[in-house]
């Protein structure tokens, strides 16, 4: 059975807040950022802003360049966070499979095989928009399709205001005549490389291989080639179920203190790690590292990864420094357990110094080298010279 994912996107979402307390910004450009500090940046702008080239991110006194008769407003995220609450209660009699989206003003939910109970996933949508429309004072766009990516490339598409709906089976007919800065999860670098070769539209890049997308773009190549054909299998989470995780264990056949022994498990646990991340498509921001010493003391640490991560090399090096702040003690070790989480799409490399980047896209034509040759001839088919004795 084909899915029905519907997703709703409240455009420019802090913004949208603000206008309901305060009718007489409607109609008017509106920058959310924190006025005061010397380094500020934009949180949001309204559409109005957006037009005049305002964009996230961007320093609000060069926003202010762009857009003088505009309006700044401090951030509330607290008063954001009760607006989504109240989204998503509104959302809750349709689904029990309701996710919200990266950042705030997005629910996706999944309303297959609800036609009995609650008419066709068209209608569900609609009454939806109708419900947050008449309840928060805010003005929805949606779309329904198969996935949740087709589904969010459709509400961009009628960004600002707009509904559309994408049939089963017209998928790759939606997507062909798109730009590519339209489809989710292709960020500006893949944009830059791909327009190298005059790729600018999503039928253009479709005509590329798997294998010549991964020669192109490394251990990223699979997920884009997978965006470009519509290909997300990637479920609506139910309400109530927590984010989900990456965790690989080692118990040791002997307790031991040994750095070097702890270094090749550890590195064995991140290549387990990683090739569970890209068969999923997706890379870890945060790698966490729990220690079970012989006396019963647990010590966990953890870091940030920047930008987020699949590759075993780049992911044990934040691996090790966590270990480095993990091991602190001289009691021997029984258990080491590596846990990825704030899982995400894999981002394209932003290192500012060419030999570094030029070194991260070796290490991810290797990576990618490495999984063909274990999806043809077994996981066991290759080993790190490190893992050997692990």
């Amino acid at each position: 059975m084909d899915r029905s994912i519907i997703h709703i996107n409240v455009a420019d979402f802090a913004v949208a807040v603000e206008r309901v307390l305060d009718r007489q910004l409607d109609g008017r450009p509106v920058i959310v950022a924190p006025g005061g500090a010397a380094r500020a940046t934009v949180y949001d702008m309204s559409e109005e802003a957006f037009q005049a080239g305002v964009r996230k991110h961007m320093p609000l006194s060069r926003a202010l360049r762009r857009c003088r008769d505009t309006r700044v407003l401090p951030p509330r995220p607290d008063r954001y966070g009760q607006a989504m609450a109240r989204m998503l209660k509104a959302a809750l009699p349709c689904s029990p499979f309701i996710e919200p989206g990266e950042g705030d003003g997005h629910l996706f939910v999944d309303a297959t095989g609800s036609g009995r109970l609650l008419g066709p996933p068209v209608d569900v949508a609609w009454r939806l928009g109708r419900r947050i429309r008449q309840d928060l004072g805010l003005m929805p766009i949606w779309s329904v399709a198969t996935s949740k990516l087709v589904a969010k490339t459709a509400t961009r598409l009628v960004k600002p205001l707009g509904e559309y709906i994408v049939d089963p089976g017209d998928e790759a007919a939606f997507l062909a005549p798109l730009p590519l800065f339209l489809v989710p999860g292709i960020e500006s670098s893949d944009l830059e490389r791909l327009n190298d070769f005059n790729i600018t539209r999503v039928f253009q890049a479709a005509t590329l291989s798997a294998d010549q997308m991964q020669t192109l773009f490394g251990h990223r190549g699979r997920f884009i080639h997978d965006r470009l054909h519509g290909i997300d299998p990637s479920p609506v989470r139910p309400v109530d179920q927590p984010p989900p995780r990456v965790i690989e264990s080692r118990e040791f056949g002997e307790d031991t203190n040994d750095r070097l022994q702890m270094e090749r498990s550890l590195y064995r646990l991140v290549e387990r790690a990683c090739r569970q991340l890209r068969r999923q498509a997706l890379a870890a921001r945060r790698i966490a590292l729990v220690l079970e010493h012989t006396d019963g003391v647990r010590r966990t640490r953890q870091t940030t990864a920047t930008p987020a991560t699949a590759n075993d090399f780049a992911l044990f090096a934040h691996a090790r420094r966590v270990l480095d702040l993990a091991w602190t003690r001289r009691v021997r070790l029984r258990r080491m357990t590596l846990v990825c989480d704030r899982l995400t799409y894999p981002p394209a490399q932003r290192l500012l110094f060419e030999p570094e980047r030029r070194m991260a896209e070796r290490q991810d034509r290797l990576v990618a080298v490495m999984d063909r040759i274990r999806q043809r001839f077994g996981t066991d088919a290759l080993a790190m010279g490190r893992t050997l004795a692990a």
